[in-house]
């Protein structure tokens, strides 16, 4: 590929990215994340404030019940009554829980029951400027090789909200940027094989949110993957303070500048970041 053809591909994608973000239920439309084992203590009789519905976490799942007033739809009919819910696979806009125009959507982690509010009137989707991206840089697009680990990793990694949780490693994606060697320890997904890595650089911080996330795809029979910077991305928990991203495995800080790619959000909203 070019690099007049590659800059038009990431002049495409950047505007995919910011059409995706701004959704009506895109990540910008998060309001809350509910943990049913913290907000719903004994004394509110199972009330999330600002979520209508009665809710509890068991085993398996969560059971909401509701009267006809508190507005909730389940697969579109009213609910009236209790239902027991499982996770949600898809996303928000298919949730199988509705208030009107606000999608709830039941979410797991590490055996603990929330659920997550998406509401298209949001203030920080009112508030979207756009996102600040660095222009395609070719000096960014490097070739990179994955090398898997033996066998899976999972690290203790702190996640932006203040807990500990498991991040689950791979392998390594090995590569050289300006004569020197680097590696980033990454994430596999267990259906396509695609890589996943939380990083930071020298610009996290100050000229770029405090870390990015990056997703090369999917190896090639020998290893070979690009590791292409221009497509960094910034984590959920940038839109939203309500995801429960994680902050970089040790040794995912890179030491040069990764000036390339999505770098924070512009206007207000970049306050912080």
């Amino acid at each position: 590929m070019s690099d007049d053809e590659a800059t038009t591909a990431w002049r495409r994608w950047h505007e995919q990215r910011v059409a995706t973000v701004s959704a009506p239920y895109g990540p910008l439309a998060l309001t809350g994340t509910h943990w049913l084992s913290e907000t719903v203590p004994e004394d509110l009789e199972g009330r999330i404030p600002a979520v209508p519905g009665r809710w509890r976490a068991i085993a398996d799942g969560v059971v909401v019940s509701a009267a006809p007033e508190d507005g909730l739809e389940l697969d579109g009919v009213p609910l009236a009554g209790e239902a027991r819910l499982g996770a949600d696979e898809g996303p928000p806009d298919r949730s199988r829980l509705a208030a009107g125009a606000v999608r709830l959507v039941v979410i797991r982690r590490e055996g603990e029951w929330a659920v997550r509010a998406y509401d298209p009137g949001s203030a920080a989707r009112r508030a979207f400027a756009g996102i600040e991206a660095t222009p395609y840089d070719p000096a960014f697009a490097l070739p990179g090789r994955f090398h898997p680990y033996a066998e899976d990793r999972t690290v203790r990694v702190d996640n932006v909200d203040g807990r500990a949780r498991g991040l689950g490693l791979g392998g390594e994606l090995l590569f050289t940027y300006a004569g020197a060697p680097h590696a980033l320890q990454v994430a596999v997904d267990a259906d396509d094989g695609s890589l996943w890595a939380v990083f930071a650089d020298a610009t996290s911080g100050d000229s770029s949110y405090r870390f990015r996330f990056l997703r090369p795809g999917t190896p090639d029979a020998d290893g070979s993957v690009s590791v292409d910077l221009n497509r960094a991305l910034l984590p959920p928990c940038a839109f939203a303070d309500h995801f429960i991203c994680p902050f970089p495995p040790p040794g995912n800080t890179l030491p040069f500048a990764a000036a390339a790619g999505e770098r924070r959000l512009k206007g207000a909203l970049a306050a912080g970041n």
